[in-house]
C-alpha cells in the first residue's frame, strides 16, 4: 500500500468478497502481531476470534495495520514504525491508536479496518480521517487474540466508509444480534462538548444534528469533569500490569510517551483500581438517572481536526478526554460519522447509545448518510488508491 500513509506493517495478497487490514494488536494467523513496538514479536497460529469470523464470512484479510505503540496512545504514532499519516494532508496526524485503520480505510486502500477502542481509539481516527467508526458496547465483540490495553475497557469495533458497512461487519463478529428497535428517537445534545470545540468544527457537527431524525434537547452528562479520572483509574494500573515483566526487563526498549504512562501505573496506590470500581457505579447510576431516556447523544466526536504532526498540542490528550472518557467507562456504543471539512480535514460526530442498543446509533447514522454525502468524500481517487495498493504488494514486510 502507499508507504506515504504508514499504514501497513504488514501486507499479503488476498482474495475475497471483501478486504479488511487488522491492527496489529490483534491475531491473524501466520501474519506478526508487534503493537508496533521493539518488543512484542510473534507470529500466532490461529486468528482472533474476531478475525476468524470475518474470514468466514468471506473476508479476504489483506495486512497488519500501524497503531500507537501498544494501542496506548492517541497520536497514532510508533517510535519504532513511524506514525500513521492523514491523506487528507500527511502533514498530519491520523489519531490513536488505531491510526493505521483509519489512514487504510480513508486512503481507500481496503473496504475495512478493524481497530480497538478503550478510550478512544476507533472514534479519534475515524474523526480525523473522514470515516466512518463504531466502538461497540464493551463485550459484544469477543477480545481473545487481542493485545489487551485494559481488560475492563478493551473493545473491537469496525471502521469503514458506511454506517451500513460498520454495521455488517459488527454483525459478523459480534456475541448476539445487532438490533435496532423501531421509536421515535429521543436525542440529546451535550451542549458543554459543543461548546469546548473549535467554532467551526462546533458549526458543522450542528448542522448534522439538523439532519437527525427526532425530538432533540439539550443535555448535560452527569460529573462529567470526574468521568476521566475513574476511568485511567481503571486503565492505567490494568495496563501496567499485563507489562510488568517488560518494564522490569526492557525499558528501555518502549517508546518514551508509552513508558512514560506505563511508569505512571507503577505510582498509584493499591486502592487506585477498587476506588475506579466503586466510582464507576456511582457515574453509571448517575448517568442513567439522568439521561437513560435518550436512546441517543450527539456530540462532536473531537473539539478539533486533526493536529500536524509537528504541533501536536501540549494538553492534546487532556483536551480529548471528555469527549472520550465518557463511553469508555460507561461501557456505551458510539458511531461516529463524518459531517464536514474544515481547512481541508474532516469533522466528525458521535452518535452515543444506551448499552447493549448499538443498533440504534448505527441506523441513525445510516439515516444521516443517507441525507449527505461526507461519507463519500475521499482524499484520493481511487483509481490511484488502487494503484498504489497493487505496488506495495511486492513489499510485503516493513523492517
Amino acid at each position: 500500500m502507499n508507504d506515504a500513509f504508514n499504514a501497513f506493517l504488514h501486507l499479503e495478497p488476498a482474495d475475497g468478497d471483501f478486504t479488511v487490514g487488522v491492527k496489529d494488536v490483534i491475531d491473524v494467523a501466520g501474519m506478526p502481531t508487534t503493537g508496533a513496538s521493539k518488543i512484542l514479536d510473534r507470529t500466532p497460529e490461529s486468528d482472533a476470534t474476531c478475525v476468524a469470523r470475518l474470514r468466514a464470512a468471506g473476508a479476504a484479510i489483506v495486512g497488519k495495520l500501524n497503531t500507537h505503540e501498544f494501542a496506548y496512545g492517541a497520536i497514532g504514532n510508533s517510535t519504532h514504525y513511524g506514525p500513521s499519516l492523514n491523506p487528507w494532508n500527511p502533514a498530519h496526524i491520523t489519531g490513536g491508536s488505531s491510526g493505521g485503520s483509519g489512514g487504510a480505510v480513508a486512503a481507500g486502500l481496503i473496504d475495512v479496518a478493524l481497530g480497538t477502542d478503550t478510550a478512544g481509539s476507533v472514534r479519534i481516527p475515524a474523526a480525523f480521517c473522514g470515516v466512518t467508526g463504531h466502538r461497540p458496547t464493551t463485550g459484544l465483540v469477543p477480545t481473545d487474540g487481542v493485545f489487551p490495553t485494559s481488560w475492563s475497557l478493551d473493545t473491537v469495533g469496525p471502521l469503514a466508509r458506511t454506517a451500513a458497512e460498520c454495521r455488517h461487519v459488527l454483525e459478523l463478529m459480534a456475541d448476539r444480534p445487532v438490533e435496532a428497535p423501531a421509536r421515535d428517537l429521543r436525542i440529546g445534545v451535550v451542549t458543554s462538548l459543543f461548546e469546548r470545540a473549535r467554532p467551526e468544527v462546533a458549526a458543522a457537527c450542528e448542522a448534522a444534528v439538523r439532519a437527525l431524525p427526532g425530538t432533540v434537547d439539550p443535555v448535560a452528562i452527569p460529573l462529567h469533569e470526574e468521568i476521566a479520572t475513574v476511568t485511567q483509574l481503571l486503565m492505567l494500573p490494568e495496563a501496567t500490569a499485563r507489562h510488568l515483566e517488560w518494564l522490569r526487563t526492557r525499558l528501555d526498549d518502549y517508546g518514551a510517551d508509552v513508558r512514560v504512562r506505563l511508569l505512571a501505573g507503577l505510582f498509584l496506590p493499591s486502592t487506585a483500581h477498587v476506588t475506579g470500581l466503586r466510582a464507576r457505579r456511582w457515574v453509571r447510576d448517575a448517568f442513567e438517572r439522568e439521561l437513560g431516556a435518550y436512546d441517543l447523544l450527539v456530540a462532536p466526536a473531537m473539539p478539533t481536526t486533526a493536529p500536524r504532526l509537528d504541533a501536536i498540542p501540549p494538553t492534546y490528550r487532556l483536551d480529548l478526554m471528555p469527549y472520550n472518557s465518557p463511553a469508555a467507562l460507561l461501557a456505551l456504543p458510539v458511531t461516529v460519522v463524518p459531517c464536514g471539512l474544515v481547512d481541508g480535514l474532516p469533522v466528525g460526530l458521535a452518535l452515543t447509545g444506551r448499552r447493549g442498543e448499538d443498533g440504534i446509533p448505527l441506523a441513525a447514522a445510516e439515516q444521516l448518510q443517507e441525507a449527505t454525502d461526507w461519507h463519500l468524500r475521499r482524499p484520493v481517487d481511487h483509481a490511484t488508491a488502487t494503484e498504489l495498493y497493487t505496488t506495495r504488494q511486492a513489499q510485503p514486510e516493513r523492517g
